[in-house]
């Protein structure tokens, strides 16, 4: 009997995640699903930082909740939350002064998820998502703002190597709703549109991720956005890149990101000295922290 195929397909299963949706980016996403009955907890963090003047930063967390609903379709739900500290920043119809608060609720998520090919049994991987936001917290400025977002999403995963490199890539077309809060005692040429606002967003990204250990895995991802408003076309755009490293084992398993910005475009604050990037709605700088345990 001929041993090597059975060998090369136990290398293969050992050298894949040991979870089947662990998250190996973070920011992107593989096109794996969760098998039926299964379940994973995440907890992520990100932190955003630099907007080229005074001081800005912002903490993001979201708690989410995922589930096998059948071996191609998961489910997820998800309670976000935030921190912020900003002062010596004032941008016209963006950040209307200092604001500063410690962790609160801030929104809610909902997704789908199924699998169309397995990246481990098929030559590629497919998915496609849905998925509804809820946000009531401005993420920018912190002031009131409800916010109902769609997103649908495509993702594809390749492995080379046995398993031991996995390219991925992902696009996502998103339609948001959005309506601010009124806010008292604004200095009257201060724009803060309280009317309701229609936008829509592309995202496109890819990265890739290399195990170079039992467990450990690292490489680089890199994110494109742009966003176009009713009344203004294409508001803004940005290009944030930058290093992976990844732990995981059957149990649980954590991620780690930096990603700062390379480049970015459209409306700019007055007084901008950073022009190369967009810096009202996006910072200079973010890292994530990603952790997830299966259940």
């Amino acid at each position: 009997m001929n041993k090597k195929p059975l060998l090369a397909l136990a290398f293969l299963c050992l050298s894949l995640p040991a979870v089947a949706d662990e998250n190996l980016f973070g920011y992107l996403t593989g096109a794996e699903t969760l098998p039926k009955g299964a379940g994973e907890i995440y907890q992520f963090v990100t932190l955003r930082t630099d907007k080229g003047i005074g001081h800005y930063r912002a903490i993001d967390f979201k708690t989410e909740g995922e589930y096998g609903i059948s071996n191609r379709l998961t489910g997820a739900a998800a309670l976000k939350a935030m921190s912020l500290n900003t002062n010596g920043i004032m941008i016209n119809g963006y950040l209307p002064g200092e604001k500063e608060f410690g962790l609160k609720a801030s929104g809610l998520e909902g997704r789908l998820k199924y699998n169309f090919l397995s990246p481990a049994k098929d030559d590629i991987g497919l998915s496609m998502s849905t998925e509804l936001n809820y946000d009531w917290v401005d993420a920018h400025s912190g002031q009131g703002k409800k916010k109902v977002e769609f997103e649908l999403g495509l993702q594809l995963q390749k492995l080379f190597s046995e398993g031991q490199v996995s390219w991925v890539s992902n696009g996502a077309l998103e339609t948001t709703y959005a309506r601010r809060k009124p806010i008292a005692n604004l200095p009257e040429d201060f724009e803060w549109p309280t009317h309701a606002e229609m936008e829509i967003g592309i995202k496109l990204g890819t990265g890739v991720m290399v195990r170079f250990a039992p467990n450990w895995s690292a490489g680089a991802e890199a994110l494109f956005q742009s966003e176009f408003e009713t009344e203004v076309g294409q508001e803004r755009w940005s290009l944030f890149a930058g290093p992976t490293l990844h732990y995981g084992n059957k149990q649980w398993w954590a991620t780690l990101t930096v990603m700062p910005q390379l480049r970015g475009g459209g409306e700019r604050y007055d007084g901008q000295t950073r022009t190369r990037y967009h810096l009202i709605e996006k910072t200079r700088q973010e890292v994530r922290f990603k952790l997830g345990y299966n259940f």
